[in-house]
């Protein structure tokens, strides 16, 4: 009789101290701020390739509210997932698609499309998938052609929900609002104060964290305005903590396990 009053009460000592743990280490993820969006996947740190799946995948591990990921078209109309406008010194918006499968990245991976990367983005629901459009160097014309077929896949593979925009083309923006006036959008380059960021119907700002120095009222202005505010590339503690405090609702790093760590000490 002993041991088994006994058993049960270690068995459940044991299941508290297991979910306190968990609780602690996850409390950033879990909580209703999650700013973190890790920037091209979660790569660093596993020295995984930038916008691979695998990257993708471990950034989904890490809970982070996004995983960012770049997206071009080539020259046969297939969407791919790639920073540079060159994959492995391949032009893209000059090759096609199996031109590009002449070269993998160092995990193996051949460069991913973008329905493959969304496809797997979308096997969970808690992670969101930003989708930043490369402006093609081919001019406004074929960016829109772009956004046109970026907002056609996602409805096709019914992943409004978990897909946000972001680029350095406002009329990428515009088209996208245009075609998908409910997606949410928010603009990289800077130099747009919020007031015409909202007149235009651009949600965001997503700007380097050095333009929230050289203006200081931003932000301030954009939580007035209802705006998202998303901050880029900050890979440094000092201003990680700058700007939670300033209560900007993302931060995109290259160190979202710095970023997490950050949280949880707060």
């Amino acid at each position: 009789m002993r041991k088994s009053i006994i058993f049960p009460s270690t068995f459940c000592l044991l299941i508290v101290f297991t979910i306190t743990a968990c609780s602690v280490l996850n409390r950033s993820s879990t909580s209703s701020y999650n700013p973190v969006i890790a920037h091209r996947g979660a790569w660093k740190a596993l020295q995984l390739p930038q916008n691979s799946i695998a990257s993708l995948n471990q950034a989904i591990a890490l809970k982070c509210y996004g995983s960012e990921f770049d997206v071009h078209l080539t020259k046969d109309n297939i969407l791919v997932v790639n920073h540079d406008h060159d994959f492995f010194g391949i032009n893209i918006e000059q090759a096609t698609y199996q031109d590009l499968l002449a070269k993998k990245l160092s995990n193996g991976e051949s460069i991913p499309t973008a329905e493959a990367y969304l496809k797997a983005g979308l096997k969970q629901k808690h992670t969101k998938l930003i989708l930043e459009l490369k402006p093609s160097k081919l001019g406004k014309e074929r960016t829109e052609e772009a956004a046109e077929r970026v907002i056609n896949l996602v409805k096709q593979l019914k992943a409004e929900n978990m897909v946000e925009y972001i680029s350095f083309s406002y009329d990428a923006l515009k088209k996208i609002k245009a075609l998908e006036p409910k997606a949410k959008v928010a603009y990289l380059n800077g130099g747009i104060a919020p007031h015409k960021l909202k007149a235009d119907g651009i949600d965001g700002l997503d700007y380097h964290f050095s333009e929230y120095q050289k203006n200081p009222t931003w932000i301030n202005e954009a939580h007035q305005l209802g705006l998202s505010i998303n901050a880029w590339t900050v890979n440094n503690p000092t201003d990680m903590k700058k700007l939670i405090v300033q209560k900007v609702a993302f931060i995109t790093t290259d160190e979202p396990e710095l970023l997490l760590k950050v949280l949880a000490e707060k």
